[in-house]
């Protein structure tokens, strides 16, 4: 893990003597003593800081050193912020100097500080002191400290309510709240004299104060907002910036659920609303025939605003701030940078719009006409997915209140991102994490959800480990009784869709014909319109066109040299893994019908999958598994299927292909083909169960394997024994049958090695099975009894139920047999 140098360096940081340590910590005092702090002083902190973090204990440092080292968390160099606080964060504070130093002069905080301060907070109460001392400095004036502390106090408040947000008080909170509304919407509006800090503003430097500017140059007539510019930026505008930056955690945090308004409030908060909604209501039309912003017109009357409570103020600035971002989104700004910044902005203020009317649901008719109007815009151009997904977000929480039609959002949602943008992973992240949030709701209200499994199953196709989890909590709600057939499919096809979309953007990169080079046969079969249905029915985006490809093993066949790319191989090791909670969910919501067509498409499909051998062996283990399940629910399956089972446990080249699932069909057959878990189970279907399995026993017995095939699974044979002798038990016509083929497999082992079978090992547990199943066989009422027990005899365990004589007479009978 570390290299040969570094584990030495550790090394002896830990083994270190007392003795020498205390020279170091005075040699360090005197160079911290210095004027100037060196080269040889910096190193020192970092060997000091590599000492007190290798060991597990924590020191504490001599009281000269820590006075010395606490001063440089001040210091205009950021390295030495960085060394002084690791250093303190790896000790203890002095004795009894804990809680004084979190109350000290927060003049010089930074964020090097603030870890520091936040580390030394042992507990909720600690936390909730410091919050308050922070927030006693942000009323402070700015003449009562220097211009920097404010631009520092909010982000570490930021970081104390993500990881604690019970510490605030309600009195803490309607500070906050006020300072939050002021910061908004009362920054200055006049640019700073200074140089700009960078980060989110840049512009050429001016002596003289100039009013602050729009991202395309011209001159903003109204408040400051995070997409103004300038030269140089003053305190409360940087303010503005990190209050918005928090505004949206703030509002989850601390402004969800029940506020505590009375009736009165919420009347005088839905009538005002009301009011400024129909004052102030507008379309993209009718912007040129007002002077100034349609949201300059909204401030102007928001005096009225400051007779709300605290809460309720902060959610109508932030409704404002918000409206005008989206306004100043429309301009077109001259620096690329700056159109990312646009597109940020937009994401964060229609989230906090969706926020703001979750929880006042009179402003859902002031924010729509906007909504609206900004997805119409957005909706033609991909490059803004990111915005469209809280755009729809904001069209489903609030879309049926508005009385909106939503079906061109969810088209976008369904269709085009996933089919056009399944190769971007933030959109992926971002896309299956508001279906997760929404589960229910899309659900319920969106029909297109479950239709559109085709196309969202692209993002597992491309990047199975990223998304697998996601799809993990996804797929049980896919499956419905009419997409879980197509669904399975669909499942047992994604390293297929998996390569097609390989194939796909190869497809657009490549030219036609490369001269000189090796192409491809997959990309020639993609391209060739004889081929092209195969691949636009793996690339279709609803489900509804049909089951599955009637030309699967061609498909198969083309796609032949996919199986070593590595997004199809972790394709194939995901598949598993879903088609377990496919069947798991399957068996809730599917009737006897489907259960039995399920079955039928195992059958089926496990001769017809891409040609990766720990693929073929991982579905065929999963079916087993499923197949099992399903019958011992539905026993009477086997006898509607009996058909299909039949064929398929009848033919003798399943026996070395499909050695895992054929055992289990013949296991199934064996055990429910009775007339106690079917009465429709008659002597004659039994007799031609006997007949198919009896002759492919006979056939694998009496021959060597076909060439290339490795011998039949010792499994396989005993399988294929145990359901002869099950179902002889039901018919005794059988029985001689049985015996006859037992007694001839014992004569064949005792003349030595057999063809069939060479291990020894093997031969001799098959030949023991062997003479079991005969004996039982000369009895044949004990041989039913034993075989296949009825369900009343293994299930209910007469010995332990303490309800019956039962127990009482085994205890009696061990008692007389045990000697005293």
């Amino acid at each position: 893990m570390y290299s040969h140098g570094s584990e030495s360096l550790i090394k002896q940081a830990r083994e270190i003597q007392e003795s020498e340590l205390q020279k170091f910590y005075s040699r360090l005092v005197k160079l911290l003593q210095g004027k100037e702090i060196g080269h040889e002083t910096v190193d020192s902190l970092q060997r000091l800081h590599l000492i007190l973090s290798a060991t597990k204990y924590t020191r504490t440092l001599p009281s000269e050193l820590q006075k010395r080292v606490v001063p440089l968390l001040s210091s205009p160099s950021e390295q030495l912020q960085v060394l002084s606080s690791a250093v303190l964060r790896e000790t203890l504070p002095l004795s009894g100097q804990e809680q004084n130093y979190n109350q000290e002069n927060f003049s010089q905080l930074n964020s090097h500080a603030a870890a520091l301060l936040l580390s030394q907070t042992g507990s909720r109460a600690d936390l909730s002191s410091l919050c308050a001392q922070l927030l006693r400095s942000l009323e402070s004036r700015p003449s009562e400290g220097p211009s920097h502390t404010l631009t520092n106090t909010l982000p570490i408040l930021n970081t104390i309510l993500t990881h604690s947000p019970e510490c605030l008080t309600e009195d803490h909170m309607t500070v906050l709240s006020k300072k939050l509304v002021d910061w908004l919407r009362y920054a200055s509006t006049t640019q700073g004299g200074g140089a700009s800090s960078g980060g989110f503003f840049t512009g050429p430097r001016s002596r003289q104060p100039v009013p602050i500017a729009e991202l395309d140059g011209s001159v903003s007539g109204d408040f400051f907002t995070v997409l103004c510019v300038g030269q140089g930026f003053t305190e409360d505008q940087w303010m503005n910036v990190y209050s918005f930056s928090m505004l949206h955690h703030w509002l989850l945090t601390y402004h969800s659920g029940s506020n505590g308004n009375t009736a009165a409030d919420a009347a005088n908060r839905l009538q005002l609303s009301l009011s400024l909604s129909h004052s102030h209501s507008f379309s993209n039309d009718d912007r040129s025939e007002v002077d100034g912003s349609v949201v300059s017109m909204v401030s102007a009357t928001s005096s009225s605003s400051r007779l709300l409570p605290p809460k309720e103020r902060l959610r109508e600035k932030a409704f404002q701030y918000c409206q005008r971002l989206i306004e100043q989104c429309d301009r077109k700004a001259h620096k690329r940078t700056d159109t990312e910044l646009q597109k940020a902005c937009l994401v964060e203020a229609v989230c906090i719009l969706d926020c703001v009317c979750v929880e006042d649901t009179s402003l859902v008719y002031r924010a729509f006409p906007c909504i609206k109007a900004l997805y119409g815009r957005l909706s033609s151009d991909l490059s803004f997915a990111r915005v469209l997904l809280p755009l729809a977000q904001f069209y489903l929480n609030h879309g049926e209140m508005a009385a909106v039609d939503c079906e061109c959002v969810w088209k976008l949602v369904f269709s085009r991102f996933p089919a056009e943008l399944f190769n971007d992973p933030f959109l992926a992240h971002e896309l299956l994490r508001f279906l997760r949030m929404n589960l229910e709701s899309l659900q319920v209200r969106v029909p297109q959800y479950t239709r559109s499994f085709p196309n969202l199953l692209k993002f597992l196709a491309w990047d199975s480990p990223a998304v697998v989890d996601d799809f993990v909590d996804l797929l049980p709600s896919l499956v419905t009784a009419g997409t879980a057939v197509e669904l399975l499919h669909t499942l047992l096809d994604l390293p297929c869709l998996s390569a097609t979309l390989v194939l796909q953007l190869r497809s657009t990169c490549l030219p036609i014909s490369e001269s000189g080079g090796r192409g491809l046969m997959s990309l020639d079969a993609f391209r060739s319109p004889s081929y092209r249905g195969l691949f636009l029915f793996l690339l279709r985006g609803e489900a509804g066109s049909g089951d599955t490809i009637d030309r699967l093993s061609t498909l198969h066949e083309l796609l032949a040299e996919a199986a070593d790319w590595p997004r199809v191989i972790q394709c194939t090791q995901t598949v598993p893994v879903l088609l377990h909670i496919f069947f798991n969910k399957v068996i809730m919501v599917a009737d006897e019908k489907l259960l039995a067509h399920l079955i039928l498409v195992q059958l089926e499909r496990s001769g017809l999958l891409l040609n990766i051998p720990s693929y073929i062996k991982e579905i065929h283990r999963v079916f087993s598994c499923h197949l099992l399940r399903l019958c011992k629910l539905h026993p009477s399956l086997v006898v509607d299927q009996s058909h299909e089972l039949l064929e398929f446990a009848g033919t003798t080249a399943n026996v070395y292909s499909k050695e895992e699932i054929y055992t289990h069909v013949v296991w199934v057959l064996g055990e429910y083909l009775s007339v106690s878990c079917d009465s429709r189970c008659s002597v004659r279907l039994i007799t031609s169960c006997f007949e198919a399995l009896e002759a492919v026993l006979f056939e694998i017995t009496s021959s060597a394997p076909p060439p290339g095939a490795c011998s039949p699974a010792p499994r396989v044979i005993t399988t294929l024994m145990s359901a002869l002798a099950k179902l002889a038990s039901r018919s005794h016509d059988l029985i001689p049958r049985v015996s006859l083929f037992l007694s001839k497999l014992r004569t064949v082992a005792r003349g030595g090695s057999v063809p069939w079978c060479s291990d020894e090992e093997d031969l001799v547990a098959i030949v023991t099975r062997g003479e079991e199943l005969w004996s039982l066989l000369k009895a044949p009422g004990v041989a039913q009894s034993v075989l296949t027990p009825p369900p009343h005899v293994t299930t209910p365990q007469w010995h332990r139920d303490t309800n019956v004589a039962m127990p009482l007479r085994l205890r009696l009978l061990t008692s007389l047999t045990q000697s005293q």
